[in-house]
């Protein structure tokens, strides 16, 4: 039988596959993507794109792709109620973001914007960066079994178009091959949580609604029909294009019976949501799907990870599904990359875990509980199981009555309303994601108070395992952010005005551990001019003090001030982040990696980063 070496093999090639497959060859890794599908999503299925994956896309050079290709922010405010479009309308939400009071949350928060961009858009565009970055992705290619043989992983894979089989002999794994996941089953990654808690059946379909939506433009329009209370009314409209190309996502009891898919049915549901049959209306597909609350104990076992649903797996709410699988690879990778060029020892593939378990697991759980409180909009409408539909009109008549009654239900429902910005305006929870692992060296003191709600409120620190905050500053005459100056594949230094001394640390531990680490200052006056004093009242340490920000943007390590030995200080954090034993003092031959009068040196002339393919 044929083998193939690699270093790593990767599963799946949805979005947390092919964003893994674009990171590993931007970093000079040999990897192959396998994919049993024909090529990438042929529906639309996830949509939502949060600004910390935004920041991942930013990362890999491809943020403006995106965002050409995406439904703008600017598009996507208007969260709508209502019994149906041309019907009446209950109640609006301002999501995302977009309202007047949450706005400037998120601009001051990354460098960039959300936006609406469907799973079989962005894929193609995930494709063809990871082919330039210099990717190989083989699609009709299952994975048939796999087996950790402990110092590699062999893999028989089949191309489904011939029948033909081989193997892929890789140094690690990484299965991101979705809620069936073949790798998780391959391997028994242990699973626990619930599947099939609802049911749901998506229709996609075209219907230019552009009278009904453009004068309030959203990404989501709930229609609850009295006689239909079932998880909050008739159907949810989800927009693909403005306004013509939409999927309708209706939820539906089992217990009930199976929904009508015939296109004669489905055109009546969408009819009866719109009402307007004067709207022509174009099925271009329908899926059915579950709601499942499912988490991996562990996301690695040996030599094998999970990635994307084959981790966590829970309801749209919240769009956090993409968001996260991208988050995933976007942690896993830069550390295999430095494990596979002899920078960094294995330990540090287990910090994987210990800082995505986590996450994932306050994401499902999140996403849950958001699902959960839609419940309470359709007890504030009076809607209830077994009420016929002239009971309901007559209790929608009541809510927007002018009786204490009606006054009573509508406080009622501006609370329910109210509830669902913990999953429209989640700031905290899309960019608040806080990492604890061996490799992130704690300072002794405490993340700072919030002075508002954490799931709500994205707070900024720099605090060792937060994500390092968003600043504007100006290199020459050119814009930058701070999330900007780190990342890219590499260890980054942020020094301030006074951090000379840690600069030239930075120079003699590279040369002793061999390992690329750039050093970035940013500050008044410095090569990073910190003009509008903004990353200056962020940074949480003096002009004197540093910050060892990972290639994934979190903080790894920081010291408030000048230590008494930099060059020690800096050496056993590096040995820590990095899972590598502290060497033995050692002084780099070359005098020039002394700093001169005081000044911060280039940082193209701090140690060389290793980037050859392995």
């Amino acid at each position: 039988m044929e083998t193939v070496t690699t270093n790593v093999l990767i599963v799946g090639a949805g979005p947390a596959g092919l964003t893994a497959a674009a990171l590993l060859a931007k970093y000079g890794v040999r990897a192959l993507t396998v994919s049993r599908y024909s090529g990438t999503a042929n529906s639309p299925r996830a949509h939502i794109t949060n600004q910390c994956a935004m920041e991942v896309f930013r990362d890999l050079g491809i943020d403006d792709r995106v965002r050409a290709a995406a439904v703008p922010n600017e598009y996507m405010g208007n969260n709508v109620w209502a019994t149906s479009f041309a019907g009446t309308e209950i109640a609006r939400l301002n999501s995302w973001g977009s309202g007047t009071l949450r706005h400037a949350d998120y601009e001051v928060s990354s460098p960039t914007e959300m936006c609406n961009i469907p799973q079989h858009v962005l894929e193609p565009i995930l494709l063809q960066a990871a082919r330039e970055f210099g990717a190989e992705i083989r699609f009709s290619t299952e994975a048939v079994s796999l087996t950790d043989t402990g110092d590699h992983v062999d893999a028989i894979v089949r191309e489904r178009t011939t029948g033909a089989e081989y193997r892929v002999r890789a140094t690690y794994v990484i299965g991101a091959d979705g809620g069936r996941s073949t790798v998780a089953q391959q391997l028994e990654f242990p699973l626990r949580g619930e599947m099939g808690l609802g049911a749901a059946m998506n229709i996609w379909l075209e219907a230019d609604l552009s009278q009904y939506t453009a004068h309030r433009p959203g990404t989501l329009y709930w229609m609850a029909q009295p006689g239909n209370d079932y998880w909050v009314g008739s159907g949810t409209w989800i927009c693909v294009k403005p306004w013509t190309e939409w999927v309708l996502l209706c939820m539906y009891n089992p217990e009930d019976g199976e929904p009508d898919t015939s296109e004669e049915a489905v055109i009546e549901r969408a009819r009866t949501t719109i009402g307007d049959d004067s709207i022509d209306i174009r099925i271009k597909s329908v899926s059915k799907w579950q709601i499942n609350h499912v988490i991996a104990d562990t996301f690695s076992k040996g030599r094998v990870f999970l990635a994307g649903d084959a981790a966590h797996r829970h309801p749209p709410a919240n769009g956090l599904g993409t968001n996260t699988s991208v988050q995933d690879s976007f942690n896993l990778a830069w550390k295999l990359a430095m494990v596979l060029r002899g920078g960094a020892g294995p330990a540090l593939l287990d910090t994987y875990t210990q800082e995505r378990q986590p996450v994932g697991e306050q994401v499902i759980d999140r996403a849950m509980q958001s699902v959960r409180n839609m419940l309470p909009i359709s007890k504030a409408l009076g809607f209830e199981p077994g009420q016929s539909a002239e009971d309901g009109w007559r209790m929608l008549d009541e809510l927007f009555s002018g009786t204490e009654r009606g006054a009573q239900r509508r406080r009622e429902l501006d609370s329910a309303v109210a509830l669902q910005n913990y999953q429209f305006n989640a700031h905290g929870v899309e960019l608040g994601q806080r990492y604890s692992s061996t490799c992130i060296v704690d300072d002794g003191t405490d993340y700072p108070d919030s002075p508002r709600d954490e799931e709500l409120y994205y707070q900024p620190t720099t605090h060792p395992g937060a994500r390092i905050p968003h600043a504007w500053v100006e290199k020459g005459r050119r814009r930058v952010s701070t999330i900007d100056v780190t990342g890219h594949g590499e260890l980054t230094l942020v020094i301030g005005e006074n951090g000379a001394r840690w600069a030239d640390a930075a120079r003699r531990v590279a040369h002793e551990l061999g390992v690329g680490l750039r050093v970035r200052a940013i500050g008044t006056g410095c090569e990073y001019h910190d003009v509008l004093r903004e990353w200056t009242q962020q940074r949480e340490v003096g002009d004197d003090g540093a910050l060892l920000v990972r290639p994934d943007h979190h903080v790894a390590w920081r010291s408030m001030a000048m230590d008494t030995d930099p060059v020690t200080a800096l050496r056993t954090a590096l040995a820590t982040v990095l899972a590598r034993s502290v060497p033995a003092h050692t002084t780099p031959p070359d005098e020039d990696l002394d700093t001169q009068d005081g000044r911060i040196p280039d940082p193209a002339s701090v140690a060389p980063v290793v980037t050859a393919g392995i």
